[in-house]
């Protein structure tokens, strides 16, 4: 029996198994739903960059129901944002460009009920707006995962603190903005990126930590896979739509 067989949690496959998914960036219901119907294992909500808010994002993951699980980047590193993202009922935050530990203890902090953390409680969505509060903070802390971004050249050089940060499930590497922030914005074969990739892989792998990472094609992300990254997240919404709207369009042209 697989670990899909068993109805595992995704942080409970993540011990067994990759798991796939990809970023959305349309505040829509029904590409959510549609994407998920596809056969992801799960979705990357992004309130990071786009205009999507936290209303559309709870709509999303009521599409989705229980067909893939929702991680959802916040919108900014508050305690605030984090609050209402949980609220929606998603399965956990995803925090961008964490450089410190420190910055990484208020990711845990804000995401966990006390008295792990500082999480503040409302009749919400996440617990059936009351009628499952009790279950709902009981498994809260064990079961929400907090997915920190490295994805600056500072949270490569203090990784080694990072790790050690109770609570912390993944560290997602962002590639893109690391190589920007070395200088050598979209060079990921550069050598220098990397290096700091390679550190941040054994630092994590010698802490027992999984790994996540973005690429836009299988292929880009499938050397990361075979390396014993678990978190895969490729391609975008938009980026399906415009590749297949391309692939028809040259269709007809031709």
């Amino acid at each position: 029996m697989d670990a899909r067989s068993k109805r595992l949690s995704l942080g409970e496959r993540l011990a067994h198994e990759a798991v796939y998914g990809t970023i959305l960036s349309l505040p829509s219901p029904e590409v959510a739903e549609a994407m998920a119907l596809a056969g992801f294992d799960w979705l990357f909500i992004d309130l990071e960059h786009g205009t999507m808010g936290i209303l559309e994002c709870q709509r999303m993951i009521q599409a989705v129901g229980g067909h893939a699980e929702s991680l959802v980047r916040v919108p900014e590193f508050t305690e605030s944002a984090i609050k209402k993202v949980l609220d929606t009922g998603a399965g956990g935050i995803i925090v961008p460009k964490v450089n410190t530990a420190k910055e990484a203890e208020k990711a845990v902090a804000y995401s966990k009920y006390p008295p792990e953390g500082q999480r503040g409680v409302g009749a919400t969505r996440a617990h059936g707006y009351g009628i499952h509060f009790n279950d709902y903070v009981t498994r809260a802390n064990q079961e929400l995962m907090v997915v920190i971004q490295i994805e600056h050249i500072d949270g490569v050089e203090n990784i080694e603190q990072i790790v050690d940060v109770p609570g912390v499930d993944v560290i997602f590497i962002g590639p893109y903005d690391l190589s920007a922030s070395m200088g050598l914005m979209g060079q990921l074969d550069h050598p220098r990126v990397l290096e700091a990739i390679e550190r941040v892989e054994k630092v994590c792998k010698d802490k027992g930590i999984h790994l996540g990472y973005f690429g836009m094609t299988a292929e880009s992300v499938q050397p990361y896979i075979e390396k014993g990254y678990r978190l895969i997240t490729c391609g975008t919404d938009t980026g399906f739509l415009i590749e297949g709207a391309g692939k028809t369009l040259s269709g007809l042209r031709s």
